[in-house]
């Protein structure tokens, strides 16, 4: 019966020590191809460190578990870059609509069209505020003064986004 009493021990931790690495390759894997915040990287590592203790009888076989499970791990990692690279994963990973004109999408309003034009402060100008030009409210910076609100403004300079105006004569 000595045989029965090895085959329990070898059974019992065997198991477990095997549904560690599977499911810890699985939360990688999950951690991989899906955004989060790490929880299923770190709780898969969690179980593959907890498969290699159970497995593991000395510190020699622990090396060797180690350097599997970092092999696999890498293997996993090739073929995840691997289909990024193809294009092959879902779009939550990678963005694939492209947001421009032709497509209709409009981040701001080309602010070299305000060049010139005239509008009035919504907000005091100290020096950064708020104007409306014609229905339209921007963001806009003071040349070097202080403007009340209300006051009539004119756009001298555009550079990029940023909107320079001055006290309109």
């Amino acid at each position: 019966m000595w045989w029965y009493e090895l085959f329990g021990f070898l059974l019992r931790f065997h198991w477990i020590s095997a549904i560690c690495f599977i499911i810890g390759f699985i939360l990688i894997i999950l951690e991989m191809f899906t955004p989060g915040f790490g929880v299923a990287g770190v709780s898969g590592i969690i179980l593959l460190v907890l498969g290699i203790m159970f497995t593991a009888r000395n510190f020699l076989e622990a090396i060797v578990m180690i350097a599997i499970v970092l092999i696999i791990a890498g293997v996993l990692l090739a073929i995840f870059f691997r289909l990024a690279s193809k294009g092959k994963l879902n779009n939550k990973i990678i963005l694939v609509d492209k947001m421009n004109k032709e497509a209709g999408f409009v981040g701001r309003s080309e602010p070299q069209s305000f060049l010139g034009k005239e509008g009035v402060a919504v907000t005091m100008l100290r020096p950064s505020g708020t104007i409306n030009i014609d229905g339209t409210k921007l963001d806009v910076v003071a040349e070097g003064e202080f403007i009340p609100r209300g006051t009539r403004v004119k756009v001298i300079k555009v550079e990029g986004i940023r909107i320079i105006v001055k006290k309109a004569e």
